[in-house]
């Protein structure tokens, strides 16, 4: 009788643990990393350093991104946006070759996303981008950008001569896909309507902060959904 109870009990065990290791591959989904992921491009804005993805980059991690997939960049955010998408052409080619990946995603926040899309538009990015996602970005100016002087922040000033020539013609040019999330509560890019691009899917957020763009859970979630499609 014992023997039997002793063997019963060992098979219980080794179904709860076979179980205990199937729970991963049970909670994973088709949104979390695979084969098909592209390695990751994080692109701060004005005043940002590569710290601002640490709680974003630590969530692809966890949903199974390798840290070599996860690029933190950083550069001088008081230069001209166009040396900044010619640097970042560099960077991609960088990241390319480490990975062995055939495209990146590039994720940008605020100002991020103008040198992005510069590169996109204007230094052959439409090739090696599979996706691009804005956070926030004054895509069309804001009036914030009138107290500041760097050649950067002049950039994002409403009726720049930088934006029109960025927004001129196609807002969403090439094969990528492009996708923008903006917040109602956002005090930084003003006007609100100023992050969306035409061609590009754009997302309304709960009332966010301008740095809770790239904190919060739930833009997070969709970024990650939106990139791996």
């Amino acid at each position: 009788m014992k023997q039997t109870l002793a063997i019963a009990a060992a098979a219980a065990a080794g179904v709860l643990l076979a179980t205990q290791s199937s729970l991963p591959a049970q909670a994973s989904t088709s949104s979390t990393f695979d084969s098909t992921s592209n390695p990751v491009l994080f692109v701060h804005g004005y005043t940002g350093d590569a710290t601002n993805w640490n709680t974003m980059a630590g969530r692809f991690r966890t949903d199974g991104w390798p840290s070599s997939y996860l690029d933190q960049w950083s550069y001088d955010w008081r230069q001209s946006n166009a040396t900044t998408a010619q640097q970042l052409s560099t960077e991609v080619d960088r990241l390319l070759t480490a990975t062995g990946a055939a495209r990146v995603d590039i994720v940008s926040h605020s100002m991020g996303g103008l040198s992005s899309r510069y590169y996109l538009k204007n230094l052959g990015g439409g090739s090696k981008v599979d996706a691009w996602v804005s956070l926030g970005g004054p895509n069309h100016g804001t009036d914030s950008a009138n107290s500041c002087f760097d050649t950067s922040c002049t950039e994002m000033r409403i009726g720049s001569g930088f934006l029109a020539a960025l927004n001129s013609g196609d807002e969403t040019p090439g094969s990528p896909r492009y996708a923008t999330w903006w917040s109602p509560c956002d005090t930084v890019i003003n006007p609100d309507t100023s992050v969306s691009l035409s061609g590009a899917t754009n997302t309304k957020t709960a009332c966010l902060s301008h740095t809770g763009l790239f904190s919060d859970a739930t833009v997070y979630a969709q970024t990650r959904d939106m990139i791996n499609h």
